[in-house]
């Protein structure tokens, strides 16, 4: 792998140095969690400890939530090309598209399309669906590579009962990029709404939900964002935020709720959800991890600059998958055409757990299985160097030429007693 140029090299230095996880490891798995931010850790551990010394019953202490729960909001709001006004807070993506699902009007019957790619993040809630009378659909769309095979897939499926279209932007195992602006298209020509599950895309490529056309995206903090676990987002259209049906809701997702205690008064509970995207906010949000996503997210946008950092990461998954391919025993299966960070393959001979355990052994690489592949995944993050992408190659290179059973042991540092 060619070394970057000097000023690149300095930029990414400079980076690796605010992200402290990486000088334990070859970090692979930001696809699952990546690595956090000093400046975030920093911010978390002093509203901890301010919290700690002086306690979280004040009105100053709640109004500080509220400006920080803003800055968040508008910090995710800066990644995804959109206003503050289309930006709820969540504590995962699978919050978020929970949202986005149950807002919509179901009636028994109804139908909610998907692919055969998903996570269980999103098939959880559609299943959630059937227990209700929904009817779930699958689109086999294979690997995700061939956009007019995944929108054939799509269309075929379509019908009138179709309320829902529901997707991975990248799929969390093969790692193809699905052309959701068609599949919004698809789903907005049969009166359908799209929702998007970005938990392999936000942060990772460059995302515009406007330009997609779509509904709801819902995005995880502690992936490609470098936030704290317990933390997303969700983003909603104008028309999703106005006609949604309130599905849950609770005194930070209201502007304003009266109650009163007469049961004869059919009047006396009003509900008044916000009308922008704070209407789908998850209830009690942790001060100390809003800051933090808050702050991974700004450091992103404001110092490491997110059109620099997507081109990166691109180029070195594109470089990291071309030479996995060339290996002998290895089987690639991200579709090079339609791909992002994420590449997914296979070892001849070797069981995924156990080639994942040897490749840490002799290269400190961190990458997971990818259950129902019977493959391994590796996260290319914006951040790794091309030094150490050249020993994981190396290692895969090594295991590869193996068996379990004749790779040599990783060489052990002698220690001398005193």
């Amino acid at each position: 792998m060619q070394p970057a140029e000097p000023a690149e090299r300095d930029r990414v230095e400079q980076a690796r140095a605010q992200l402290p996880a990486l000088q334990s490891s070859i970090y692979l798995n930001t696809g699952t969690s990546g690595p956090i931010p000093s400046v975030a850790d920093e911010a978390m551990r002093q509203l901890e400890d301010y919290e700690l010394r002086y306690g979280r019953a004040t009105m100053e202490a709640h109004e500080e939530l509220v400006a920080r729960v803003d800055e968040c909001r508008a910090a995710v709001a800066a990644v995804l090309h959109a206003s503050p006004e289309s930006i709820a807070l969540t504590r995962s993506t699978t919050d978020g598209i929970n949202a986005g699902i149950w807002s919509l009007p179901w009636r028994p019957g109804d139908e909610v399309i998907t692919t055969s790619l998903e996570h269980p993040g999103l098939l959880a809630p559609l299943a959630a669906l059937g227990e209700r009378g929904i009817r779930v659909r699958v689109a086999d769309v294979g690997d995700g590579g061939d956009d007019s095979r995944t929108i054939g897939a799509i269309e075929r499926l379509v019908g009138p009962r179709t309320v829902l279209v529901a997707v991975s932007h990248v799929a969390w195992t093969t790692g193809a990029v699905l052309p959701v602006g068609r599949i919004a298209a698809v789903a907005r020509a049969a009166g359908a709404r799209a929702l998007v599950d970005g938990a392999q895309s936000g942060g990772a490529i460059d995302v515009d939900p406007a330009a997609l056309d779509v509904d709801f995206y819902a995005v995880p903090a502690q992936k490609w964002l470098l936030g704290p676990e317990g933390m997303g987002a969700l983003w909603a259209s104008g028309p999703a935020i106005e006609s949604a049906v309130q599905s849950y809701a609770g005194w930070w997702t209201t502007d304003e709720a009266t109650a009163h205690a007469d049961p004869l008064d059919p009047g006396g509970l009003a509900l008044r959800p916000w009308s922008d995207a704070r209407r789908f906010d998850t209830t009690g949000l942790h001060g100390p991890s809003v800051v933090a996503f808050g702050r991974s997210v700004g450091w992103l946008a404001m110092h490491v600059g997110l059109p620099w950092l997507h081109g990166r990461g691109a180029r070195l998954a594109r470089r990291v998958a071309d030479e996995l391919a060339a290996i002998p025993g290895i089987s690639l299966l991200t579709p090079r055409e339609r791909m992002a960070t994420l590449v997914s393959f296979r070892v001849r001979g070797w069981r995924p757990d156990d080639a994942r355990d040897a490749i840490r052994r002799h290269s400190f690489a961190i990458v997971r299985t990818v259950p129902g592949l019977d493959a391994l995944r590796a996260s290319i993050g914006w951040f790794n160097s091309e030094a150490e992408l050249d020993r994981f190659l190396e290692t895969v290179a090594l295991v590869a030429s193996q068996t379990p059973e004749s790779l040599p042991p990783r060489g052990q540092l002698t220690i001398l007693a005193e």
